[in-house]
C-alpha cells in the first residue's frame, strides 16, 4: 500500500511539474526578453539604432505614461540583423519564449515573415486608422486585407548635398534639383576636379542605391504578385545596373566596405553627397562642425524611365505586436503613440529628426520649423512632401534572396559579362531558388 501511494505521489508532482511548465511557458516569456501578461505594465520591445527607433520608444513611453504611470518600456537594443535571426529562430522553433511583445520589422521583410508565421504576429485592424497613414507603408504592413504593423518612419530619399563644395566647381543647390543621374555623374566629375571628393560612398555588397533607383520608377524585382521575379526584360533595373556601372567609372564612388566607413564618409568630409533615406539625418547633423553646409534636394530620376519621379523609399520599418501574453496592453501602447497622436510625432520631430508616415502629423507646424544645420532648408517639410510622390510597388516576399543573386551578377557586369545575360541569369536562378 505505501508503496502505491508513493507511486501516487509521484505521478501527482510530475503532473503537477507538467501543468507548472505549461503555466511557466507564459511566465517565462515574462522575463526579459519576453511577452507579458495582459495586465502587465511592462512589455517588452526590440529595435536597432539607439539615436533613431529607440530614442522614438522612450519619446513614445513618456506621452504614454501620462495616461498610464505605471507602465514601462523593457527596450532591447538589438542589430537589425541580429533580430531577423532571432525573429526566425523563434518562430521557427514552434515556441514563443524568450520572444518580445513588440518588434520591429524593416519593410522589405514584413511580408516574409507574416506569410511564413501566420499566426504568430496579433492582428492590430481597428486599433488605428489605416487612411491616416501612406498607402505604401499600409500595403507593406497588412496581409489579406488586415492590419498587422503600425507604421513608423518612411525611408523617402533625398540627396544630401555639401554645398560648399558644389560652390567650388560653380554650382548651386538649384543645379541640383530635377535631374537624373546622368546629370549627377557629370555634376561629380566637376566637383571631384574641383575639389578632389568624390561625390558619394557605395557598398559593393549593399545594393541599396538600386532599389531606390528602380522604385523611383515604379519598378521592383518582383511582379505585382509579390512572388514572381520580374528581372530579365525589366527595363528599369537594366538602366539602374548602368548607372551603377557609370558611377564607377566615372571615378567619383568612394568604396566602403561597413557602415562606419559609410558615416566616416560624409562625418569626415570625405564626400561631396549622400543619396539615401531620410533617416540619416541625425548622423549627418551628429558633426556639428560642418552645420551650415549641407543642403537636401530629390534623389536624381533614373534616366531614360518615363516614369521616374525625383522621390524614392530605402528602408522605413513598422511595430509588430506578437501574440504572446501582453498582446491587448503593447497594442495599445501602439495605437495610442505611433498610431494616433500627432503630439509624439511632433516630438520625433524636434527631438530626433525623424519623419514618420502619419499623415496627420504632416500639417503640424512642426513639419514647417527652419533646420539651421541645413542653412534654414525645411527639410521636414520637404521631405513629407516627397513621401506623397514615392511610387508605390510591392516589395513582396523576396527582396533580400533576390538581392544577393544581383549582388554577384552585378560584379559579373562590371567584369565584362554582357547586361542582358546578366539579368537573363539572375532571373533563372530566382527561379529556381524561391519555387
Amino acid at each position: 500500500m505505501k508503496k502505491v501511494i508513493a507511486l501516487l505521489l509521484v505521478s501527482i508532482l510530475i503532473l503537477s511539474a507538467c501543468s507548472s511548465g505549461s503555466d511557466n511557458s507564459e511566465t517565462a516569456n515574462n522575463g526579459a526578453g519576453g511577452g507579458q501578461t495582459a495586465e502587465t505594465n511592462e512589455i517588452t520591445v526590440w529595435a536597432w539604432d539607439p539615436v533613431f527607433n529607440i530614442k522614438a520608444l522612450n519619446i513614445a513611453q513618456e506621452a504614454y505614461n501620462k495616461e498610464f504611470p505605471d507602465f514601462k518600456l523593457n527596450i532591447v537594443e538589438n542589430a537589425q540583423a541580429d533580430i531577423v535571426q532571432k525573429l526566425n529562430t523563434g518562430l521557427s522553433s514552434g515556441t514563443t519564449k524568450g520572444l518580445p511583445n513588440i518588434v520591429l520589422i524593416e519593410d522589405y521583410r514584413a511580408q516574409s515573415f507574416l506569410q511564413a508565421y501566420p499566426d504568430a504576429f496579433y492582428e492590430l485592424t481597428g486599433t488605428f486608422k489605416p487612411e491616416d497613414f501612406a498607402e505604401y507603408k499600409i500595403a507593406a504592413t497588412s496581409m489579406d486585407g488586415k492590419n498587422y504593423g503600425v507604421p513608423f518612419d518612411t525611408g523617402v530619399t533625398g540627396l544630401y548635398v555639401r554645398t560648399d563644395y558644389l560652390q567650388q566647381a560653380g554650382y548651386t543647390v538649384d543645379d541640383l534639383k530635377g535631374i537624373d543621374w546622368d546629370q549627377y555623374i557629370e555634376i561629380g566629375k566637376k566637383v571631384k576636379e574641383a575639389t578632389g571628393k568624390n561625390m558619394l560612398s557605395l557598398d559593393p555588397n549593399d545594393l541599396g542605391i538600386i532599389r531606390t533607383m528602380i522604385q523611383s520608377a515604379g519598378s521592383w524585382y518582383l511582379k505585382e504578385d509579390g512572388l514572381t521575379p520580374n528581372l530579365a526584360g525589366n527595363a528599369e533595373l537594366k538602366i539602374a545596373f548602368e548607372t551603377y556601372k557609370k558611377l564607377l567609372d566615372a571615378g567619383i564612388v568612394n568604396p566602403v566596405s561597413d557602415w562606419s566607413q559609410f558615416l566616416a564618409g560624409f562625418n569626415g568630409d570625405q564626400v561631396a553627397s549622400v543619396p539615401t533615406g531620410n533617416w540619416i539625418t541625425p548622423s549627418i547633423k551628429q558633426e556639428a562642425s560642418q552645420s551650415g553646409k549641407w543642403a537636401m534636394v530629390g534623389q536624381p530620376k533614373l534616366p531614360g524611365a518615363a516614369n521616374s519621379v525625383n522621390a524614392s523609399n530605402l528602408g522605413g520599418s513598422s511595430w509588430y505586436v506578437l501574440n504572446v501574453p501582453g498582446k491587448e496592453k503593447a497594442a495599445d501602447f501602439l495605437a495610442k503613440t505611433f498610431g494616433s497622436s500627432v503630439d509624439v510625432y511632433e516630438m520625433f520631430i524636434k527631438e530626433i529628426g525623424a519623419i514618420g508616415t502619419f499623415k496627420p502629423a504632416a500639417g503640424s507646424d512642426t513639419y514647417q520649423v527652419a533646420d539651421e544645420f541645413f542653412s534654414g532648408q525645411k527639410i521636414i517639410a520637404e521631405f513629407a512632401a516627397m513621401t506623397e510622390q514615392i511610387p508605390q510597388v510591392n516589395y513582396g516576399l523576396h527582396t533580400y534572396a533576390i538581392e544577393d543573386i544581383l549582388i554577384v551578377e552585378m560584379q559579373n557586369y562590371l567584369g565584362g559579362k554582357p547586361i542582358d545575360q546578366v539579368l537573363a541569369d539572375a532571373q533563372a536562378q530566382a527561379e529556381a531558388q524561391l519555387k
